[in-house]
């Protein structure tokens, strides 16, 4: 199959740890290359938002990443991208109309849907709906700080209602797209993220700490991921104010926009090293910055445990790395953690903004490390039998296929096909001309 992959914030090329670089970024660059490894050609439709970024991107024989001009060529949080999905659906059929063909478009995020049923509309081109977080349940957990625009929750009902397909990446999911969005079970079907074997295996503790200058006796807590509130860093300093000090506690931090911890490049960051002060733990919190892929797996092999306790987590793609690193995971009780971790038998699940509970749980794995280690091995089974990065795409390939006979003769025609009901911001005449010339190179790459 021919299969474009969407993901307009999220670039499979970022650097990760980022405000805005995390885990759909990691799931479609894994997904994309385990597809082409299976035999398909995938293409990856991104926003450009660097101007040094070349159109197109040759990642393997089979696989480009396409940079399509929609905005200023520079970095714009994604909750301020949807006045330029317009402009993306636009350069994406220029490239259609050019020579380009699709069998099968998986879009990634509510916004990524949207030019994604600009496609099916007018082009006659199923599409299958990741959505990786949702509007309403962002809202039930971040109230007044969820900064996306309003129309994300219509657009996101109206991608429920019109996709060909729904990938819910785990129970919660499943559960939240009936409740909240009337979603059809017969359109869904679950398939989780995953984790690279090549990646993340267990390797000798000791060894690891030998690698980054870690002290071999400290009780070595994880916390690794974007740094942003919602993901419950702050819970974790908390929750090493009440350990015990003379179990030598250290609280590792992984992540930020910079390779140095800067606050003024990661302002979350400055935030939890005053509250660090002012629980005075702050010389048993150490920020590291970010960090590049091939450099986690020292850091989850050298730690005694990972946390990670964010208030909403659709599903977390950094527990499965800690597990199939033989490290036992302390999440919280939400969304896909509550999936991927078996309470007792992988590590533990405790509620979230709890320092309590975790500080509880962290203490009593310390006190038994044959405990940990027990949990260690049963999540490493556990991650290889269930959440492979192949296995991911053999199930979404098996989706995609179910839908071309149904298409085929179901297809919109191109011509004179109906526009989207929904009124989003139209690109000025002199912006679509500029972004016309710069898809032009886009065009005959195909």
């Amino acid at each position: 199959m021919r299969i474009a992959l969407i993901s307009e914030h999220a670039s499979p090329l970022a650097a990760l740890g980022g405000v805005d670089a995390g885990g759909q970024n990691i799931y479609v660059a894994h997904v994309a290359q385990c597809l082409v490894e299976e035999g398909h050609t995938v293409d990856v439709f991104t926003r450009r938002d660097d101007e040094k970024q070349a159109p197109v991107v040759y990642v393997k024989p089979g696989l480009r990443v396409l940079h399509i001009p929609a905005g200023p060529a520079s970095f714009v949080p994604k909750e301020q991208l949807l006045q330029y999905m317009p402009e993306f659906a636009e350069a994406c059929i220029r490239l259609c109309n050019a020579g380009l063909h699709y069998d099968v478009v998986h879009a990634n995020f509510f916004m990524s849907g949207w030019v994604a049923l600009e496609l099916k509309r007018r082009l006659g081109t199923p599409f299958v709906m990741t959505f990786h977080a949702l509007g309403l349940v962002r809202r039930e957990h971040q109230r007044e700080a969820d900064a996306f625009p309003p129309e994300r929750v219509q657009i996101e009902k109206q991608l429920v209602q019109e996709a060909d397909a729904i990938i819910a990446e785990c129970p919660q999911d499943q559960q939240d797209l009936m409740r909240l969005y009337g979603a059809d079970a017969r359109k869904m079907i679950m398939v989780p993220c995953g984790f690279d074997p090549g990646e993340f295996a267990p390797m000798s503790r000791y060894e690891a700490r030998q690698q980054l200058g870690l002290d071999p006796d400290e009780f070595i807590v994880l916390q690794l991921g974007r740094m942003v509130p919602r993901k419950g860093v702050e819970n974790v300093v908390r929750a090493m104010a009440l350990l015990p000090r003379e179990i030598y506690p250290r609280l590792l931090v992984v992540g930020g926009e910079s390779d140095k911890p800067d606050r003024r490049a990661t302002p979350e960051i400055g935030r939890l090293q005053d509250i660090a002060r002012r629980l005075e733990v702050d010389d048993i919190v150490t920020f590291t910055g970010r960090k590049q892929r091939h450099e986690l797996r020292a850091y989850y092999c050298a730690a005694n445990v990972f946390v990670t306790t964010p208030w909403y987590e659709p599903f977390g793609i950094t527990p499965l790395e800690a597990m199939a690193c033989g490290t036992p995971v302390i999440g919280s009780a939400v969304g896909g953690i509550q999936y991927s971790v078996v309470d007792g038998l992988t590590g533990y699940l405790v509620p979230p903004n709890d320092p309590q509970a975790l500080a509880k749980h962290l203490t009593y794995l310390q006190a038994h490390p044959a405990l940990s280690r027990a949990l260690g091995l049963a999540g490493v089974r556990r991650a290889q039998s269930m959440f492979t990065w192949d296995q991911v795409a053999t199930q979404l390939s098996a989706t995609y296929r179910r839908l071309l006979p149904t298409m085929a003769d179901t297809a919109v025609p191109a011509r004179g096909a109906r526009r989207s009901r929904l009124q989003l911001v139209r690109p000025r005449a002199d912006d679509a001309a500029a972004n016309a010339a710069a898809a032009a190179p886009l065009m005959v790459a195909k």
